[in-house]
């Protein structure tokens, strides 16, 4: 009966059902034990990998979520992530070379491309 409810919701209401907000959005030298170790806003120019950590609240079925990692506005990585409970703790990473100086940001969005969140950093 639970489930046949949960049917009828989602065919009517869709959007609520999965409407999310991100409660943490950080970049980091590293993840541990499901959460940032570090919250960074510049990087030194050389190479290394960074993450884009995510606090996501409020999913009553599950979504997911992107996380779109931009260079001077252009995509050079695209994650999608699960969400599978109504606060969930994800992250996904990307490599950094040394030529890639400058404005980055990783721009969270929802199943359906809604803009929930970003994280700005630099690389020096």
């Amino acid at each position: 009966m639970k489930r046949l409810l949960l049917v009828l919701l989602l065919l009517v209401c869709p959007a609520y059902a999965f409407a999310v907000s991100v409660d943490d959005v950080t970049i980091t030298t590293m993840v541990s034990e499901r959460a940032p170790v570090d919250r960074i806003e510049i990087y030194p120019a050389q190479q290394g990998k960074l993450y884009c950590f995510t606090q996501v609240e409020g999913a009553t079925a599950e979504t997911s979520i992107e996380h779109i990692w931009l260079y001077h506005g252009r995509e050079m990585a695209r994650v999608s992530l699960p969400v599978r409970s109504a606060k969930w703790r994800t992250y996904s990473s990307k490599k950094i070379v040394p030529e890639w100086t400058g404005d980055w940001e990783v721009v969270v969005v929802d199943a359906v491309g809604g803009e929930l969140a970003r994280g700005k950093f630099r690389v020096e």
